[in-house]
């Protein structure tokens, strides 16, 4: 039996170059199908980072919204069950949905064209409101002086200080009375310049006292506000006082003729 040698060097040479050009290839058209799938996993942390602070600026709009409408209960905060708006991050669209059940408010922040959602949710909600309130422990609004003055308490009920430095007023007016100072906790916050403010006038800045009156949690304290002469006796009386931020808490109150409705003690 003959052995044949084979000797051609030149042939395989050329089988190892064929082979391992195949695998270049191949190694070539596996990374061009690996990078678009990896840069298209990059976009989901981002998406879902998106997501999350979408939520959270559900959140923050369901606290200013209900502060400023003066929701203050659960029955109130009802309103914000089903609130949906659309919102925008650079070139990303979303939306956040609200849903609220007895004192739990739930945020959900969605990326347009994506399947991430986060959702963040907030328990006992009504603790992070600013609510100011008339104190229902105390006596309620009551004329001084016979109709010149009327006295009240408010109670901040948040977990947070507050602090007003505005005000405006609305009052049941026939002979052209006008408001002229406002005190708070005993402090003189309003003076209004050569006592000009008339029922409706435009929002006024407090300009004495410091020009400010911060309340801290579950403090109480006492308003006096005065006006020019006696006004009607029957009388609705509505003053929004308001934050550097403009948030703004309404008191509405419904006075009778003295001596029923004259307080029990001068003010």
């Amino acid at each position: 039996m003959k052995h044949i040698a084979i000797n051609n060097s030149k042939g395989i040479s050329v089988l190892f170059l064929v082979i391992a050009m195949m695998l270049m290839v191949s190694i070539g058209y596996v990374f061009s199908y690996l990078i678009p799938m990896k840069q298209k996993s990059v976009k989901f942390p981002i998406y879902s980072t998106q997501a999350f602070f979408i939520a959270q600026s559900g959140v923050e709009y369901a606290i200013r919204y209900s502060s400023n409408q003066g929701w203050r209960d659960t029955t109130a905060l009802a309103g914000l069950d089903g609130v949906q708006k659309d919102i925008v991050i650079g070139k990303v669209n979303g939306s956040f949905t609200i849903n609220y059940s007895p004192d739990t408010l739930t945020s959900t922040g969605v990326i347009i064209n994506s399947s991430e959602r986060r959702i963040v949710t907030v328990s006992n909600l009504t603790q992070f409101l600013n609510v100011l309130i008339l104190d229902p422990a105390s006596a309620v609004p009551c004329w001084c002086w016979q109709t010149q003055r009327v006295r009240f308490y408010i109670k901040y009920t948040g977990t947070n200080s507050v602090t007003l430095n505005a005000f405006f007023a609305t009052w049941q007016e026939t002979v052209g009375r006008r408001m002229r100072q406002i005190y708070m906790d005993g402090i003189l916050k309003y003076d209004a310049p050569g006592g000009l403010y008339y029922n409706g006038n435009p929002r006024q800045n407090f300009n004495a006292g410091g020009g400010s009156q911060t309340i801290n949690p579950g403090q109480v304290i006492p308003l006096i506000i005065r006006w020019s002469g006696n006004i009607s006796d029957t009388n609705t009386i509505t003053i929004i006082f308001y934050t550097a931020l403009g948030d703004p808490y309404s008191f509405t109150f419904n006075l009778t003729p003295p001596p029923g409705g004259s307080c029990a003690v001068g003010c």
